[in-house]
């Protein structure tokens, strides 16, 4: 019998009563969350630990996840932050001289149950035809539960993503910068935080709910709004705050969530997207170029472009598949902002100049 095969059963149900029955690997248990795919072919421990993934069950539909295990070096975050992990099949003799421990062995220190051996073709089409749906992973025999687990599944939403995954407190990195930049923590990816500090900046990291007095005490040259799980007009306590920090004429670069949030504290409007973009090979065109850019991207919201009003903004780029708001540049404050990820760890680099474009903006600031 295959080593696969020889772990006990699981069960991933989705909301439409579709079960499908594959093996456990990582830990043992039942959860509840939002079901989505990644199109993304490699970094798969930054997906694990992305911590905008909160609340949510990750199906990767590259086939073989864990060829080059997991090490202590890579993930975005400290540990992982999804709720659950879907794979057709893992490696179970990964091969990388950083490999520090397997993808099932991480999975299970780290509390998070996943199953394999499912057809992930699938529930991929499933999800893409029907849209994003909440959905359950159980060892349990999800045919004997299945009235309980449809009740749980359909009562589930995710909420309070930020305040979750957010830190307690400021901590400063990079302490010889030239520049003095403030990273707004809705869970930001650990490669934001780098790729300024390698363009010669001191960063401050400081919680979601960090308020414009409290940013004028730090005296930041320039002010980053960080990436983030759930629902961004549920944040109505920060958005005030981004209402607030923007008229401090300090500049502001924005990613994905923070992105949206200071669209939403600008006038804009958000909209949930059918199945989101979450992958590694997202189209984005800039507007003003011309040019299509590959990007990285993990979103399921997006920014209405034509909410925001030409006096406040314009919108910068699309996505060259749906034509969504990839990107918007404020014309009455300091800030330009971005849907996807220029910091992208794992790849593509085809907008990471947006960084250098920042630095300039600082510079310019301070002469």
């Amino acid at each position: 019998m295959s080593l696969f095969n020889q772990s006990e059963k699981a069960y991933l149900m989705l909301a439409n009563g579709k079960i499908f029955e594959g093996r456990s690997f990582g830990a043992k248990g039942t959860v509840i969350g939002e079901v989505v795919f990644t199109t993304a072919l490699t970094g798969y421990q930054e997906t694990l630990t992305d911590p905008s993934y909160y609340g949510q069950i990750v199906a990767q539909t590259f086939p073989l996840i864990g060829n080059y295990g997991v090490n202590s070096q890579d993930g975005e975050a400290d540990k992982p932050h999804l709720t659950g992990y879907i794979v057709r099949e893992w490696c179970n003799a990964p091969s990388n001289f950083r490999c520090e421990v397997n993808v099932d062995d991480y999975l299970s220190e780290n509390g998070v149950v996943g199953i394999h051996g499912i057809d992930t073709r699938c529930l991929t089409r499933i999800i893409r035809e029907a849209g994003v749906m909440n959905g359950v992973i159980t060892t349990d025999n999800a045919y004997a539960k299945k009235d309980e687990l449809l009740e749980k599944i359909h009562e589930f939403s995710v909420k309070k993503a930020v305040a979750y995954v957010t830190c307690d407190e400021k901590k400063s990195y990079g302490d010889n910068g030239k520049y003095k930049v403030a990273l707004f923590d809705f869970g930001y990816k650990r490669n934001i935080r780098q790729e300024l500090i390698n363009r010669g900046c001191k960063v401050v990291v400081v919680p979601a709910g960090t308020t414009a007095e409290e940013i004028k005490e730090i005296a930041p040259d320039g002010i980053m709004f960080s990436n983030g799980p759930g629902d961004p007009a549920e944040n109505v306590g920060i958005i005030e705050n981004i209402k607030e920090i923007q008229q401090l004429d300090i500049p502001i670069f924005g990613i994905c969530l923070g992105h949206q949030l200071m669209a939403l504290a600008n006038g804009g409007r958000t909209e949930k997207l059918k199945y989101g973009h979450r992958g590694a090979n997202q189209p984005v065109i800039d507007l003003e170029s011309g040019l299509t850019y590959v990007t990285s991207q993990n979103h399921g919201y997006a920014v209405v472009g034509g909410s925001i009003s030409p006096e406040v903004g314009r919108v910068s780029h699309i996505n060259a598949n749906d034509k969504t708001c990839e990107g918007i540049r404020y014309t009455g404050v300091k800030a330009f902002t971005v849907q996807f990820h220029p910091e992208a760890h794992g790849g593509p680099l085809d907008t990471s100049y947006l960084f250098d474009e920042f630095i300039k903006t600082m510079e310019r600031a301070g002469d």
